[in-house]
């Protein structure tokens, strides 16, 4: 499993990624290793107390056994007889008594007694014990010097073994019992954590898609605060930063909306005494040549900033229409290649243009349904970019995309061979007012073309691609539906013209 990195720095595997898991596994942790801590407690204190209880029986037993045997005989004459007869009285489990190198009893003890026992009888001449393991089965040795009444060492020692398997199988059983204990200790911390993680993340997890709603644009989200917790905290804060949110762009809105209706209510009122002032600079323009010298230029200036003026007015009314969502489509059958052609002959630009067809198409009508005049404003606005700030050769590429290919679209592809565009430039080209040159005077243009040129694309149900780098140029891509009545969304102000429509 791949690990992951966070934020510091430290590798974690990716299942450990998620708080829910995070929070199994930690109850999981605590609860084995609390479990297990107790259980290892548990189990050292039942076998110690197991062990210590048989030990403790086994030695009690051999020491009053000898006692009871030197009471009832004469140790003290020592001698093969005397070893005999405390042999023969002694009742203890493998038993064997031993006087220098004579001994009666369970041999086989004797010859499984540690050396190390034997001689911590001899020299200490006092009870010894020692546990040992043979072939995987403990056992418990005892030994013990035999004196007479009065406490003299008679040379004989009194040996004994006892088989400890019994307490051992307790032991196991309860080392069993331990781990099942365990066991089902671990499911049910899985089972608690579950529980946890869930009453826990429920929470988050509604803070989490609740933060999605209002990065949606869902201004109103909200949610229940319960109780008074470190959650309940959470959720009032970001309620708190919600409702502040919500007020900010509300007052945003309606100030960009006074903002445009401003604009908008601005541009209707210049209109008419515009369209005044155009009339007045139609007739000087007629009237230039007898005015002569200076009067004739200044004539010519008032003529050229009172259309422009002009332009910008419809400009901002154009682009008022798009933001109230009141521009309409008045479409008709038309011709995309003629249609072009016929733009840039309007405008004086065939000379500086080539005008192509894509291979296949030729010279014959690439049909398309699209309102004339505002297919015309994007022809316009795309070429008069390249011609502007483009250089040649500038070609402009009419293709018609078969409906058997899926796409049923024409595009419109206008390159020049100019410096292209710089990564930030082509982020902001289709921004409104946005000029390449910030020191490019107002003479350029008002900045609104490329927009109004997205916008009346996008109202088609189109887009415009933009493909440019430094030094290979610049390549704008209109993609337009063959007819924008096949696409879902349209609106009931989008009409069919059956006229001769606009141009």
């Amino acid at each position: 499993m791949t690990p992951r990195s966070d934020s510091s720095g430290i590798r974690r595997p990716s299942w450990l990624i998620g708080l829910r898991a995070r929070l199994m596994v930690a109850f999981l942790l605590v609860t084995l290793g609390s479990g297990m801590a107790a259980a290892g407690l548990s189990y050292v204190s039942a076998r110690n107390a197991l062990l210590d209880e048989s030990q403790v029986q086994f030695l009690t037993q051999l020491r009053d056994q000898v006692a009871d045997v030197v009471s009832r005989t004469e140790p003290a004459s020592g001698g093969l007889r005397t070893v005999a007869e405390i042999a023969d009285r002694l009742n203890v489990e493998g038993g064997v008594v031993v006087y220098a190198d004579t001994a009666v009893g369970d041999m086989t003890t004797l010859d499984r007694v540690p050396a190390r026992l034997r001689t911590s009888v001899r020299q200490e001449g006092r009870l010894a014990f020692q546990r040992t393991v043979e072939s995987g089965e403990p056992f418990l040795y005892a030994g013990t010097p035999v004196t007479s009444d009065n406490g003299t060492p008679t040379g004989i020692e009194v040996y004994a073994a006892v088989s400890l398997a019994p307490q051992q199988q307790r032991i196991d059983a309860l080392a069993r019992q331990a781990a099942i204990v365990l066991s089902v200790a671990a499911v049910a911390a899985v089972v608690v954590a579950l529980v946890a993680a869930r009453s826990v993340l429920r929470p988050v997890r509604a803070l989490g898609l609740a933060a999605a709603r209002l990065g949606a644009g869902d201004l109103t989200t909200r949610l229940p605060v319960r109780g008074n917790d470190e959650l309940a905290g959470l959720v009032r804060g970001f309620n708190d930063a919600a409702a502040g949110l919500e007020d900010s762009v509300t007052r945003l809105r309606r100030e960009e909306a006074n903002s445009r209706r401003f604009v908008a209510d601005v541009s209707h009122e210049l209109r008419t005494p515009l369209s005044a002032m155009t009339a007045v600079t139609d007739t000087l323009d007629e009237e230039a040549a007898r005015l002569g010298g200076d009067g004739a230029a200044a004539a010519g200036v008032l003529s050229t900033e009172t259309h422009r003026l002009a332009e910008l007015v419809e400009n901002l009314i154009e682009i008022s229409r798009f933001d109230a969502g009141s521009a309409e489509l008045h479409l008709r059958e038309i011709d995309a290649r003629e249609l072009v052609e016929r733009a840039i002959a309007r405008r004086g630009w065939s000379d500086a243009v080539e005008l192509r067809t894509a291979p296949g198409t030729g010279r014959s009508a690439v049909a398309l349904v699209a309102d004339p005049r505002r297919l015309d404003v994007v022809v316009a606005n795309l070429v008069g970019n390249a011609v502007t700030h483009g250089a040649e050769p500038i070609t402009v590429t009419v293709s018609d995309v078969p409906a058997a290919r899926g796409e049923n679209e024409v595009t419109i592809s206008v390159h020049d061979d100019g410096p292209g565009m710089p990564p930030e430039v082509q982020q902001n080209v289709f921004g409104r007012f946005y000029k390449a040159d910030a020191s490019r005077g107002r003479s350029d243009g008002s900045g609104l073309g490329m927009a109004i040129a997205w916008e009346n694309v996008r109202l088609h149900g189109g887009r415009i691609d933009l493909s440019s780098s430094p030094g290979e140029g610049t390549r704008f891509t209109v993609r337009l539906p063959r007819d924008p009545r096949d696409r879902p969304g349209q609106g009931p102000g989008d009409t069919l013209d059956d006229g001769a429509g606009r141009s």
